[in-house]
């Protein structure tokens, strides 16, 4: 069972540039005092922009990755649906890893269609032959 499993995430519609996720607002997703937890928001929108990076990855070859996560709150909720949108902003490729860096501009929206929270979440799609050289220097470090 995954995250998105617990959390009831269904991504709706996806393609390289723009994912859309919805999740029920039920009262497991609740902070003590009863209002959605920031942090299955955050999940949410993590799930949507990760989708996209997996769109445009290549498995044979590569992997993605969340990096980095800027998210704020602006509404609370209880109850209702909530849908998280992930579009991608740009590509950033390095010079040293050929690693490609993805900036996701991503949004939750209730029921009503107002901002519950929004942000930008980054990911990295990494070869696998650069995930193996890291892996064989991390190995002959321990010696």
């Amino acid at each position: 069972m995954t995250l998105n499993d617990t959390l009831h995430i269904t991504i709706t519609s996806s393609c390289k540039t723009r994912v859309e996720a919805e999740m029920p607002i039920t009262p497991d997703l609740h902070q003590p005092f009863g209002f959605l937890h920031g942090g299955a928001t955050i999940a949410l929108l993590e799930s949507a922009a990760s989708r996209g990076a997996e769109e445009n990855a290549d498995f044979e070859t590569e992997r993605p990755f969340g990096v980095d996560v800027h998210v704020r709150h602006r509404k609370s909720g209880k109850a209702g649906m909530l849908r998280g949108v992930a579009e991608l902003d740009r590509q950033e490729t390095s010079e040293r890893s050929g690693a490609v860096k993805q900036f996701w501009n991503v949004v939750a929206y209730d029921d009503e269609g107002d901002v519950v929270s929004e942000g930008v979440i980054v990911t990295k799609i990494v070869s696998l032959a650069y995930l193996a050289s890291k892996e064989r220097e991390r190995a002959a470090a321990k010696g």
